[in-house]
């Protein structure tokens, strides 16, 4: 045997293990989704069940903990969002000698720890609403309003950094174009820079999402009486597990990969229609051409 071929056996043989160390866990857990057997068992499979899928849509504490985070995800998309492309336009049109020092400002949120974000954020709130008498009632003292924005001071820097690498390859020329032809800063904004950002604008709104709905640190303290699928999943662990997390699990993993395929069947039909597009502009160059061209 050649040393070419035990290289070439040990490189398959470490790309398995590789894999099979990152879902190895998953298709355990999803085995006990589907098991008789109490939780962890997944071997041996004595017959196939739905029975946990069952148990987890009966837990009212899941259920409530899924739609909050659901509903502070939704908030952390028109929150973090729009800061992420406020800091990312000015961070472009600031002087180059200050911009080191801006991106520093901007991007600090994601070397503070977690729990530093939750903490500073409850107290900032609650000082904010002593000052203004406001009651325990108002948005002061709400964990879901408090949740969101805490997530929000780090998620929005994610954000800009997606921005600015889409605006990079933005040519400022059509900007100048459109204001040489009579266009308001608010027409170029709505009408070229945002039509050019719109797959920024929807990567960041799919990390945003998924960044708030897997937050751990900073929710603890933000939270307050109300729940999230995180610290509900975090006081279960503490106390005992059923297969049912592992249904939830399941669950999880099908609409991540259903989400993944439509978000590559739009991806391809949008480069189809970029194609058809480019070869039709490139017939009509040839056409031009043609026409122009001395007899």
């Amino acid at each position: 045997m050649t040393s070419d071929r035990i290289q070439k056996y040990m490189i398959r043989f470490y790309i398995g293990m590789f894999f099979l160390y990152l879902f190895g866990p998953l298709i355990l857990m999803g085995i006990t989704a589907f098991n008789t057997p109490k939780f962890p068992t997944a071997i041996p499979i004595e017959e196939l069940t739905l029975e946990w899928f069952s148990v987890l849509a009966n837990d009212k504490e899941m259920i409530a903990g899924i739609q909050n985070s659901l509903l502070i995800g939704v908030g952390v998309i028109f929150l973090a969002v729009p800061i992420g492309l406020a800091a990312a336009l000015l961070m472009s049109q600031v002087h180059k000698k200050v911009q080191p020092i801006y991106y520093t400002i901007v991007v600090s949120p994601l070397l503070t720890p977690g729990v530093i974000l939750g903490i500073s954020t409850l107290v900032f709130w609650d000082r904010l609403g002593v000052w203004m008498e406001a009651d325990y009632d108002t948005i002061f003292y709400s964990g879901i309003f408090l949740t969101i924005v805490g997530q929000s001071t780090f998620i929005s820097a994610y954000c800009m950094l997606i921005f600015l690498s889409r605006l990079q390859r933005f040519d400022r020329t059509q900007e100048e174009a459109a204001l040489d032809l009579g266009a308001t800063n608010v027409q170029v904004f709505w009408k070229i820079l945002i039509p050019f950002l719109r797959p920024a604008i929807g990567s960041a709104a799919v990390l945003a999402f998924l960044t708030s709905f897997e937050n751990y640190n900073t929710t603890l303290f933000t939270i307050q009486a109300e729940s999230t699928l995180t610290t509900v999943l975090a006081g279960k662990v503490r106390l005992g597990t059923n297969p049912s997390l592992s249904a939830l699990a399941v669950v999880i993993v099908c609409v991540t990969l259903l989400g993944a395929i439509l978000h590559e069947v739009y991806r391809r039909k949008e480069m189809r229609k970029e194609k058809i597009a480019a070869e039709a502009a490139k017939r009509a160059a040839d056409k031009a051409d043609n026409a122009m061209a001395p007899v």
